[in-house]
């Protein structure tokens, strides 16, 4: 089997983790994130990129975005290395897309595409385990008894990000940086439109057929 190499994007909350982790699994590729990538090479010696610091550790430990040059250089590698990927997380504006386009060839861009409302309604309604982290949903998946983790008992608490401002802000963000990354590849024949709004596993269904028509 071909390993493909797929570029999937989409607003919070559109389920690209999930469906990132469904295609690696289906087609034995490499799940790619920015943070991943970041906090697998964070001790990368990036002295010779004119930065303020000699790593990425450096930037994370201080609390500093990490440039978008040390990003692209991180993803650069993380890409050479795999056997065919998903990437996700990447790229977030288009300067970052125009660096993409000259480290590899892309046979898929996925977008999954979910309505605002929605987005807000699957965001603020995450809940998390104070404890062990599992994750719920108030709606599309509970936990048994409300506020408890079947997990391991512990507290489940709303992150301070995923309050109603917080999403709304996150998603303003997304329209304003990102959003052009998906207007830019819209016209490319491998640009393919999900539509986010399913059943988790008629998106995944969807996703596959799409991936299969590109690649075979």
């Amino acid at each position: 089997m071909v390993a493909p190499r797929i570029l999937i994007l989409g607003p919070p909350g559109a389920g690209k983790g999930t469906q990132s982790s469904n295609l690696a699994q289906e087609y034995g590729v490499e799940h790619v994130t920015t943070g991943d990538a970041l906090r697998a090479n964070k001790q990368m010696d990036i002295s010779d990129m004119d930065a303020e610091y000699d790593t990425p550790a450096a930037y994370m430990d201080a609390g500093d975005l990490v440039p978008d040059k040390v990003v692209n250089a991180i993803v650069e590698k993380a890409l050479s290395q795999a056997n065919g990927f998903v990437l996700d997380g990447y790229p977030r504006n288009l300067e970052q897309a125009a660096e993409l386009e000259g480290m590899t060839d892309l046979d898929v861009v996925l977008s999954l595409d979910v309505s605002r409302e929605e987005l807000i309604d699957r965001l603020t309604g995450r809940r998390v385990c104070d404890d062990c982290s599992a994750n719920y949903h108030v709606e599309f998946s509970p936990p048994e008894e409300a506020g408890v983790c079947d997990e391991c008992g512990g507290d489940l608490i709303q992150r301070d990000d995923d309050n109603e401002g917080s999403v709304r802000n996150r998603l303003d963000v997304f329209d304003e940086n990102t959003q052009p990354v998906i207007d830019h590849y819209r016209n490319d024949d491998d640009f393919v439109v999900i539509d986010g709004e399913q059943t988790p596993g008629e998106v995944w269904a969807d996703i596959r057929a799409a991936v299969d028509a590109q690649i075979e």
